[in-house]
């Protein structure tokens, strides 16, 4: 393991959270892409899926609120799922405004396989689980601080 390297130099690449934080984010997601491959799933895919299976069916507005995507962001990916049969957009039946997400049988089925990629990637990470566990918790802190700064 590298020792941190202490400068003085505010602008010191290795410094920044941020970096530190992209190329985390970038890692991790190559850890789950080949695991996503074989279910035909992207990351960004992955995650509409996984509000999808905990909270379906949901309103476009909702899964943008969940996923803290913008709904222009969010409809290519919902555009896409549909195309391969996971999901269907319909009106929803309270609000016939507003687009309700659902979940097609095969995108149901889906998460039957999807339960094995949250231990392969810990696997894959080689740390232990309280690492893990405390990493979630200090970036859940970290997002809930940035929120009113954006």
């Amino acid at each position: 393991m590298r020792e941190p390297i202490h400068t003085t130099d505010p602008l010191a690449l290795e410094q920044q959270v941020c970096f530190a934080l992209s190329v985390a984010a970038r890692s991790v997601v190559a850890v789950y892409r080949p695991l996503l491959e074989p279910m035909g799933l992207t990351h960004p895919q992955y995650l509409v899926m996984l509000a999808l299976w905990q909270h379906a069916p949901l309103s476009v507005r909702r899964l943008s609120e969940l996923l803290q995507l913008d709904p222009g962001t969010l409809s290519p990916l919902l555009k896409r799922l549909e195309s391969v049969g996971y999901l269907r957009r319909e009106r929803d039946r309270s609000d016939e405004r507003s687009l309700a997400i659902v979940l097609t049988a095969e995108g149901r089925a889906l998460r039957e396989r999807a339960e094995r990629i949250p231990p392969a990637v810990v696997e894959r990470l080689g740390m232990p689980i309280e690492d893990l566990q405390l990493l979630h918790a200090a970036l859940t802190r970290v997002i809930a601080a940035a929120k009113p700064a954006t």
